[in-house]
């Protein structure tokens, strides 16, 4: 039988290399390049990481072309339709469901660590009341280490374990009180007779002068959205706590690094960006011209939730909250424009062959901001509430890698392309 390798060949010097290719439960073969310097004095160049793996994991698989997502093995249609958020949190960070007396453990150990230290109160008030919310979201969450440093133990699994809870408690918290801090409003304290969802709307919206009841329609679409952004493979901000824990960084430290990766536009803020999109287009009737102007390589229009990085086909996410946005304002009785915008335009693209020929179909971000606009989530809270649900994507994926038997700091390499070795002149003769 032979072996499952690829041979390298440096055609230049002639020499050549064996290189081991290895197998997953599902998606492409990878091959193993770890000795690939060492065989042929070699690195590999892949701007983007387009064909790299860079690590092995067991948390969630995407097939793009098939337009599938797993969550430990689990379809997330099947767990959107029967999960709830801290359902799917236990799912992804120990690897299994729960048996029903686990998941009340759990959810009962969660709902009544939503506190935060009293010091990180005043912690707020070192920010502008301008300052963007995420800004606000970097700065306390990478603050948690300095009030928690009871569990910065890495190597102990108790130790990882009650920071991962921590970290799911209390963003919710840390996210509404950012909110409430740039419109100079109090904070309200969680509530531990609320649900997640409702706990983290309760203190949104609630104030301390009148009674406030959570709105079972709105607190339903807020898990849902959580659950869909819980974990998405090795993206961006997932890759960066990775890499910032690879240096034995604390957890708490790592999620910030992926809270700032987060934040930028092609990523987390994306579904911000397609908000602003549909304000620009305005009305059904401006669509044409807009769709024009994406098709025109000339104009730096582009059109914002179609496309992804790794979904060829309809992202599954994209399928289940088109659904729940329909159903939000058909229930709230929110009747918003941009909605009608959104599914004139899809409507309009997915027949157009130069969206078809592209595979650009919307995605989850294309209509998460609607749902948020009803339920009354200003755009600039948007992200915010991507790193909610995306916090145990990242914690899941920080506890797998600092548990593999090699454990090496991330060092990617470069192809070096300056000025060659030259000799300095002095000041005095330049």
């Amino acid at each position: 039988m032979p072996k499952d390798t690829v041979t390298i060949i440096d055609n230049a010097t002639g020499k050549q290399a064996e290189f081991p290719v290895k197998r997953g439960s599902h998606g492409p073969a990878v091959i193993d390049i770890a000795t690939l310097n060492k065989e042929l004095g070699m690195f590999t160049l892949d701007p983007g990481f387009l064909s790299t793996a860079s690590c092995e994991s067991a948390i969630t698989f995407i097939d793009g072309d098939k337009g599938i997502l797993l969550y430990r093995g689990y379809p997330i249609d099947q767990l959107a339709e029967h999960s709830d958020f801290l359902e799917v949190c236990y799912l992804l960070y120990y690897g299994r469901l729960p048996s029903k007396k686990e998941y009340n453990h759990f959810s009962h150990m969660i709902m009544r660590h939503t506190m935060v230290h009293e010091g990180l109160r005043d912690f707020y008030h070192g920010f502008r009341r301008d300052a963007h919310p995420m800004a606000v979201m970097v700065g306390v969450v990478g603050a948690l280490s300095a009030f928690y440093h009871d569990s910065l133990d890495i190597y102990e699994p108790r130790s990882r374990e009650i920071s991962a809870h921590r970290l799911i408690a209390k963003m919710p918290t840390i996210a509404a009180w950012a909110y409430r801090y740039s419109r100079g409003e109090p904070f309200p304290y969680p509530r531990n007779d609320l649900g997640y969802a409702e706990n983290f709307l309760y203190m949104m919206f609630s104030y301390p002068t009148e009674e406030y009841r959570v709105n079972p329609v709105a607190a339903k679409a807020m898990d849902l959205i959580s659950t869909l952004h819980a974990a998405h493979e090795q993206n961006a901000s997932t890759s960066t706590v990775r890499l910032a824990g690879s240096s034995q960084a604390n957890p708490f430290a790592s999620v910030s690094a992926g809270v700032g990766a987060l934040w930028g536009p092609a990523h987390g803020g994306a579904n911000e960006a397609v908000i602003k999109m549909l304000e620009q287009i305005g009305d059904v009737k401006n669509i044409p011209r807009f769709l024009d102007r994406a098709r025109d390589p000339k104009d730096n229009f582009r059109l914002m939730g179609f496309g992804h990085r790794v979904y060829k086909n309809y992202d599954p996410r994209a399928k289940i909250i088109r659904q729940a946005a329909g159903d939000v304002l058909r229930e709230m009785k929110v009747n918003d424009p941009l909605f009608d915008i959104a599914m004139k335009l899809e409507e309009i693209a997915l027949k157009d062959e130069y969206f078809i020929e592209r595979k650009l179909y919307p995605n989850v971000d294309f209509y998460s901001g609607i749902i948020q606009r009803a339920i009354g989530i200003p755009t600039s809270m948007f992200t915010v509430i991507f790193t909610i649900g995306r916090t145990i994507g990242w914690i899941s994926q920080w506890a797998e890698m600092i548990t593999e038997k090699v454990q090496r700091i991330g060092r990617p390499r470069q192809l070096y392309i300056g000025e060659k070795t030259r000799d300095y002149v002095p000041i005095s003769k330049r």
